[in-house]
């Protein structure tokens, strides 16, 4: 049984118009494999197959392997790195120790590989096209218990959320969203402006963004604002 995950706009991916097709990129572990999906979706008039690799403006990437071996997880790695779109995963056995890293490579919908008819296939590309999810019933309750066991035993004991801020950190950018200066923060929350300034830099620093406007639209874009 197939449980759709939520609907929201895939932030960074190509933005695709009302009506335009859905442009879709192929990676499979065999050429074989490749060459039908690719067939397979080249009948379909609601989607555009891209030629190369992990093309970055595509809405898409479907990976079909028969399990998640360290090959076809370095590919996927590969293609998050390159293209921002969602992932949907045809496999014939999803181990549950890889799940967490295949959703960390934007995989938001899973196959199994001896059921992914066509309609299927289809349904699972327009679900991640319109920024929602689609996992197998007994996948996404064993999902939930790994998000669970992060939240309880990496990120509690840091003080973290599970955008990865701090209470203080998200207090100081709310602030800053509403355009607050430093000095105006550090006297709305009791801090001295240098603190205020060093909670900035370690948020900036952490997240790998280069000033104020873009720890803000990071924080809009989390749901922490």
């Amino acid at each position: 049984m197939m449980t759709k995950v939520g609907s929201a706009h895939s932030v960074g991916a190509a933005e695709r118009q009302p009506g335009e097709r859905i442009r879709v990129a192929v990676w499979a572990s065999d050429p074989i494999t490749r060459t039908g999906l690719t067939e397979l979706l080249l009948g379909r008039a609601e989607v555009f197959v891209a030629t190369d690799r992990f093309p970055s403006d595509v809405d898409v990437l479907v990976f079909a392997a028969d399990g998640v071996t360290p090959e076809v997880m370095a590919n996927m790695r590969k293609a998050a790195a390159e293209s921002a779109a969602p992932a949907v995963l045809v496999a014939r056995q999803l181990e549950r120790s890889a799940l967490m890293r295949a959703v960390e490579c934007r995989v938001v919908a899973v196959l199994h590989r001896n059921t992914a008819t066509g309609e299927r296939l289809m349904e699972a590309i327009r679900i991640a096209a319109d920024g929602g999810g689609a996992l197998p019933t007994n996948l996404l309750g064993e999902l939930l218990r790994q998000v669970e066991n992060l939240h309880r035993e990496v990120l509690e004991p840091r003080g973290l959320n599970s955008a990865g801020f701090t209470a203080r950190e998200i207090d100081v950018l709310r602030l800053l969203a509403e355009g607050w200066d430093t000095e105006e923060i550090g006297k709305k929350l009791c801090y001295s402006e240098r603190t205020v300034k060093n909670i900035i830099y370690a948020m900036t620093s952490r997240l790998n963004l280069r000033n104020r406007p873009q720890l803000v639209a990071y924080g809009l874009r989390v749901g922490v604002i």
